[in-house]
């Protein structure tokens, strides 16, 4: 583990069906060459499930017990659940054994037999429903069994273990499991394939770690079982609050190893603040037992790539809601003409197309799009040029008003060197550009749409009273990051604006408030910055862990992380008095910095 990461294993092992020696090499060799410090086994894995009336025979269960005894021999660091057939008091049980070096922390059996089709699981195991006792002996010793959360306190991780059929109950072992807090829940499965059945099981499980509030891993055995009524599949799933983390199908008889890297900072944080079964963690009283793991910290490395770009959308799905968003503002206003400014920059060109999207949907007069161009003291003539190519080829109505005349005029008032390109040089053309849009709405009979985005409105990169005040702001739900995607999507729908829109992504991204002014060289790259908003919003990460997880998905030094989480931190927490005031805008992912619903903040607090 290291910042609230752990690094966990699922397995379908190559298994030949009640041979334990075979099995048991396969399970060693897996034991003995991953760094993971959790590994999950599939359900029956050191017999094979299909064993039949084998099961029956005390060979077999000897063997088993034979195998388990050589596991814990093997003296594994990290923590280990492996399926096996256990006789207790006479009776047959299809358990899941969790052992840590050579200690078996606890048994838990399979409480929901399957009984139907392809499965008679009840002719041959007990189901754990029920039973009257909470404790085995295993090997001369003293164990836990029944329904048993396994908590590192230190790391806070808490796991609970079903055994496939149990997922699909309607009240399902893990759900009381996370009610008494348990924020991983794994499944040791042997599941069935058939068509459509795929889907269902990947459906299941990533829902049961939506309401679950945490991470659900499943493994299930694969094609060694036999085939000889029905095809086993070998799936494996990894989800954590209500996503797919990964996912692979082993269908040859080979060892497949699906690796996991769980963040359980992540989950912590939003059982913290969205946890669906807080309400009820102490409405209800169950017999759960309690045993202590322990992780280890010494040394961890991501298993994959770390993605870039957390925030995922729809292209559609974020079309969709822009777009009804603008329409019922549109109507409730009764209609008025949209007062917009054209940069020929990326946010602009987003709520242009947007506009104009939404009026040809609901046949409004494109006429009543006012795409206000309004060169300043430093705009290029490529951006000047763009923003003008773009509103003319939609046919919108179009005009420029040249500013720079207006802030000479008010340097004079004020008494500014207009020399001096300082905050007040830069914040005049933007506090003008926003008059005078705001007046032509009034002159129109329209409304000013806005057209700053999620990423600078985190950062703060907006002038107050400026360019953050309109009357709709349609593009605050996106990330500069998803701001270019779109674009490039709205490519596809615009073919006859496709090369303005490709050289406006091609355009250095800056305010053009001073000569030669390139954003990302004042706040950083937008998609680093995109991440840190991520992760530190989404996922709660600290300081530390953002430093961590920059150094580690964009290969940067100590240093350089450090700084620009330092400068990221800086601009957020400085920022919140200008979001306090933030015009209305549609929410569209899941994180919204509305200081009425998104995020709240104290505009002096202090971090």
């Amino acid at each position: 583990m290291k910042n609230g990461f752990l690094k966990a294993l699922t397995v379908t092992p190559k298994l030949t069906v009640g041979n334990v020696g075979e099995n048991l090499k396969e399970i060693n060799k897996v034991l003995k060459e991953t760094n993971a410090e959790l590994v999950l086994f599939p359900e029956l894995s050191l017999t094979g499930y299909t064993c039949g009336d084998l099961f029956y025979q005390d060979s077999l269960l000897k063997d088993s017990l034979n195998a388990l005894k050589s596991l814990l021999e093997l003296n594994f660091n990290g923590v280990v659940i492996i399926g096996m057939p256990l006789k207790v008091k006479g009776s047959l049980f299809n358990v899941a054994v969790v052992f840590q070096r050579n200690e078996i922390l606890g048994v838990i059996p399979k409480f929901y037999l399957k009984n139907q089709g392809d499965f008679n699981e009840d002719r041959w195991f007990m189901s754990g429903l029920g039973v009257n006792f909470d404790e085995i002996t295993l090997f001369g010793k003293r164990v836990p069994f029944g329904q048993i959360i396994f908590e590192d306190l230190d790391n806070e991780v808490y796991f609970g273990v079903e055994i496939c059929n149990d997922m699909w109950g309607i009240i399902s072992p893990g759900n009381i499991l996370s009610i008494e807090g348990a924020n991983l829940i794994v499944n040791l499965s042997t599941s069935n394939e058939f068509v459509g059945k795929e889907e269902t099981r990947r459906n299941t499980v990533v829902e049961h770690s939506r309401k679950n509030c945490g991470a659900y891993l499943y493994t299930s055995s694969g094609s060694g079982e036999s085939t000889s009524e029905t095809v086993f599949g070998g799936h494996n799933i990894h989800a954590s609050l209500g996503k797919i983390i990964r996912e692979e199908k082993f269908m040859s008889n080979k060892t497949g190893l699906l690796y996991a890297d769980i963040d359980f900072g992540h989950i912590n944080y939003q059982r913290r603040k969205e946890n669906p079964i807080k309400d009820f963690m102490y409405q209800f009283k169950f017999n759960i037992k309690r045993v202590k793991v322990s992780f280890s910290n010494d040394s961890f490395s991501f298993s994959y790539p770390i993605d870039k770009y957390p925030f995922k959308a729809d292209f559609e799905e974020v079309r969709k809601i822009q777009i009804s968003a603008l329409y019922k503002r549109l109507e409730h206003l009764n209609f008025p003409k949209v007062v917009m400014g054209i940069s020929g920059g990326l946010d602009s060109t987003l709520a242009l197309l947007v506009c104009y999207d939404t009026f040809k949907k609901f046949n409004l007069d494109i006429k009543n799009i006012c795409a206000i161009s309004m060169p300043g003291l430093a705009t290029s003539n490529r951006t000047r040029s763009n923003a003008e190519k773009l509103s003319k080829s939609l046919d919108v109505t179009f005009k420029e008003i040249d500013i720079k005349e207006e802030c000479n005029v008010h340097f004079e008032s004020i008494k500014q060197d207009k020399n001096n390109y300082d905050i007040t040089y830069e914040n005049t053309q933007a506090r003008i550009r926003t008059m005078t849009l705001m007046n032509l709405a009034n002159k129109e009979g329209g409304i000013v749409l806005g057209t700053g985005n999620l990423s600078e409105i985190a950062l703060g990169f907006m002038t107050y009273n400026a360019d953050m005040m309109s009357m709709y702001a349609i593009n605050l739900g996106l990330p500069k990051t998803l701001v270019i995607k779109q674009i490039e999507s709205y490519i596809s729908l615009f073919k006859k604006e496709k090369e303005i829109l490709k050289d406006i992504l091609d355009t250095p991204i800056s305010p053009e408030l001073v000569e030669n002014q390139e954003t990302e060289k004042i706040l950083g790259s937008y998609m680093i910055n995109d991440f840190l908003i991520y992760r530190h919003l989404v996922c709660g990460d600290d300081k530390d862990k953002l430093a961590f997880m920059i150094k580690s998905a964009f290969e940067l030094g100590d240093k350089e992380s450090v700084e620009m989480v330092n400068r990221f931190i800086k601009r957020f927490y400085n920022s919140q008095f200008k979001r306090q005031v933030m015009p209305d805008g549609p929410k569209i992912l899941e994180l919204s910095l509305s200081s009425r619903n998104g995020y709240r903040l104290a505009s002096d607090v202090k971090v």
